[in-house]
């Protein structure tokens, strides 16, 4: 009886926020700033609702990692495509340089570090075959509070078209093949048939931190 009521507030809270997105869009189209506006509609992480017996936020499994992320941009995005590519909100502000055309060199001199993420624009404009210039999988990190910040003892997920590898700061592992499994019910990490496809996201997730 908890869960329900829990679900039915969450399911009120995300009409209510529908409901005033709508409210902003509706202004928007009736406004001469409609053919002049580009629309990123995105939030923070996901929330468990009960599946696997887990209930609130910060787990590294698709219902707490995957995010909304809607992006129109007149004269660019064709109405209702989506795209199937793992991307990130890192991604999002090279995303608007790119579009606003502004300069995508960020550093204030040759000390600095280079802009992070990589423009979403070949994917807004033709997202079922896009050419996608960034990683073939989404990074998620889950930080660990401590006193000092060690990027190899927090716990990680990566996320491609086809496969989930999860990596705990204790050592643990997880690994999906959500092709056959999208919900990522079964962790195959012990299953020999996996057992090079796993090696491969081992050594990409090490690459990335």
């Amino acid at each position: 009886e908890a869960l329900r009521n829990f679900i039915q507030a969450y399911l009120a809270s995300v009409a209510s926020v529908d409901e005033q997105i709508g409210k902003i869009l509706d202004a928007l189209e009736q406004s001469a700033l409609r053919e002049n506006t580009i629309i990123v509609l995105t939030s923070d992480h996901g929330w468990g609702m009960g599946e696997k017996n887990y209930l609130y936020k910060n787990s590294l499994w698709q219902e707490s990692t995957r995010v909304p992320l809607i992006i129109r941009v007149p004269g660019l995005t064709p109405s209702g495509a989506e795209s199937a590519e793992p991307v990130s909100l890192v991604d999002i502000y090279p995303t608007l340089l790119d579009l606003c055309t502004l300069p995508a060199d960020t550093r204030k001199n040759a000390k600095g570090h280079g802009l992070d993420g990589h423009s979403l624009r070949p994917l807004l404009a033709h997202p079922a075959n896009g050419t996608w210039g960034g990683p073939s999988s989404a990074l998620t990190a889950l930080y660990k509070w401590r006193t000092k910040y060690d990027p190899s003892q927090e716990s990680y997920s990566l996320r491609s078209k086809t496969h989930r590898y999860i990596r705990y700061e204790n050592g643990r592992e997880e690994f999906y093949d959500t092709r056959k499994d999208p919900h990522e019910w079964t962790n195959v990490v012990g299953d020999s048939s996996y057992r090079e496809k796993l090696a491969v996201y081992r050594t990409q997730l090490m690459s990335r931190i």
